[in-house]
């Protein structure tokens, strides 16, 4: 956390010391960090314990961030209504101290997608609420479903108490457990969440009986303020202005016919962002307004100042709008299993809006998708497995580095799943696991490469997901005159055909699924290309003819 007592200007409306506010600042983030150590090693599916698909928040009472642990970006926006959707349905009489409550939908739970399952605890000092202990954790079920809408997504849950003063609702429990396709392991992750939460409860606590709870409740108001000053400082230093940026949006092989949009709007230490797109689809790609958030609020921390504390104070300055019933702001009954494919985009589009304003603090366009392998299939005993892995892309070239090859890049921030860990569990073998030479944009600094994985399948299972990534199409942009990724592909060879399939349900023993991620965009134009060497990238489809003109002075 950075220093505030460090920082000209610092004022607390409370008259609170601001070494006070540092030292209860660090306790809050080594809390939600050590929430996340016990969520993971105490849950029990590979998709937690071994990917870290999960994150951890500390709330004040009112229902506003004081503090998100550094997992997974996109997780913000299952966090930010929880909690105040939870206090419209019970009065604070009715909550207590020993209460879980439990939820994911998206619509009326505050959620994005329903595999990510919040839970939350409030925490009570001297009979007063204080603050909340949260966390949602991507639950590896739900899988060989349609996405039509979100009624075929899975199991939803409006915020409701699974425990009630400490006693588990074993009837609210058996009923989400019998809609899931592996319950043990939804059992042992439930239990894993509500031990995170315990760790929470007992830290905030304890801060409360050693600085007294008025102080503790001030300091977190404190450092919200603290992060709004530091985010509008950080917005100043852009110059006034609007800016815009547009891009082809592509999910599988359907290029919509309707770009996405962003037009930014800097006014002092303000920003309006206003996000244009398609209208919502049946299909599993739509996000929420609360993604949409999320995103917005992981971007233009990053661009602006990565230091700033991550807490509510950051959204204070941004004014984010997007269409109603749109796939950047989808309503009620959109799909929004594969939200991650379009929320990827919207960090790029932002930093393409904002590249000539201050090129420094951009990177050229990432893989721009979650590439996902879902399986899920029958074991001997006929229970059921379900594997579940988004994987690595290339991270865009910055103005002084090569971009990062094979990372997890902006609003997803999981782990990749050991080799081992995967063949071990599940029958499954992997044919190859390597970076893909050449799939980031060449420049002055390259872009990231992105990476192939190719699973061989040892039993009959199915593919319930993974053919709607982006960027299958639409290269990641490079910038500056960089060149632009390679773009991603998904594709399943069955034993007895000679056609390489583009998706298919059923995948027999034997089959095998190739899934490639894209590359990322070069930054600053190539130096040493001949023209021979421009003339082949033409030809290929990597660079057209008025881009090699452009950056090369070719006529290629």
């Amino acid at each position: 956390m950075a220093n505030i007592s460090s920082f000209e200007g610092f004022e607390s409306a409370t008259g609170l010391n601001p070494i006070t506010v540092e030292v209860i600042g660090s306790a809050f983030e080594s809390t939600v960090d050590e929430m996340g150590e016990a969520l993971v090693r105490a849950s029990y599916s590979t998709n937690i314990k071994e990917r870290r698909d999960c994150s951890t928040a500390i709330f004040d009472a009112q229902g506003a961030v004081l503090c998100q642990a550094e997992h997974i970006p996109i997780h913000l926006g299952s966090f930010l209504d929880f909690v105040p959707l939870l206090l419209q349905r019970y009065k604070l009489e009715d909550i207590h101290p020993g209460d879980a409550f439990i939820g994911n939908d998206a619509y009326e739970g505050g959620g994005t997608h329903l595999p990510d399952i919040n839970l939350a605890e409030p925490i009570f000092h001297g009979g007063k609420l204080v603050a909340w202990a949260i966390n949602t954790a991507h639950h590896s079920d739900f899988a060989d479903r349609g996405h039509a809408h979100i009624y075929q997504e899975g199991l939803r849950i409006p915020p409701i108490k699974l425990y009630r003063e400490g006693v588990l609702q074993k009837d609210v429990q058996d009923l989400i457990l019998i809609n899931c396709q592996v319950p043990p392991e939804r059992l042992s992750d439930l239990r894993a969440q509500r031990a995170s939460n315990r760790v929470g409860v007992m830290r905030v606590q304890a801060l409360c009986e050693k600085y007294g709870a008025d102080v503790v409740v001030q300091a977190g108001q404190e450092l919200q303020d603290y992060a709004e000053r530091k985010m509008r400082a950080g917005i100043r230093k852009i110059p006034d202005g609007v800016y815009k940026a547009s891009e082809k949006f592509d999910a599988g092989s359907k290029v919509f016919d309707k770009d996405i949009s962003v037009t930014i709007t800097v006014r002092g230490d303000e920003m309006d962002l206003h996000f244009d797109s398609p209208p919502q689809v049946r299909a599993s790609i739509n996000m929420t307004y609360t993604a949409l958030l999320a995103c917005v609020f992981y971007a233009i921390k990053s661009i602006v100042d990565p230091n700033i504390p991550p807490n509510a104070g950051i959204g204070r300055p941004l004014h984010v709008t997007a269409e109603e019933g749109t796939i950047f702001n989808c309503v009620h009954p959109a799909a929004v299993q594969g939200r991650t494919t379009t929320t990827q985009r919207v960090p790029d589009l932002i930093m393409l809006a904002l590249a000539d304003v201050i090129p420094q603090q951009i990177t050229a366009a990432s893989c721009g998708s979650m590439a996902g392998a879902s399986f899920v299939g029958q074991r001997p005993d006929r229970t059921l497995w379900v594997y579940v892995e988004s994987i690595a892309g290339g991270n865009g070239a910055r103005y002084n580095k090569d971009g990062l090859d094979g990372v997890h890049v902006h609003t997803t921030n999981t782990s990749n799943l050991p080799v081992e860990a995967l063949e071990g569990e599940y029958p499954l073998t992997i044919l190859k696991y390597e970076l893909i030479d050449g799939s980031g944009g060449e420049g002055t600094h390259r872009g990231g490469m992105g990476v192939r994985r190719v699973y061989r399948a040892e039993a009959p299972c199915r593919i319930s997901s993974g053919g709607d990534g982006s960027r299958r199409v639409t290269q990641p942009w490079g910038i500056h005159g960089g060149l632009p990724g390679a773009c991603g592909r998904f594709r399943i060879t069955v034993p007895g055909h000679d056609d390489e399939l583009d998706r298919s349900d059923e995948i027999p023993t034997g089959g095998v699924v190739e899934v490639m991620t894209p590359g990322a965009g070069g930054y600053g134009p190539p130096s040493g290309r001949s023209a021979a060497e421009v003339a082949l990238d033409v030809r290929d489809g990597v660079i057209t003819a008025e881009r090699a003109r452009e950056v090369y002075g070719y006529s290629a």
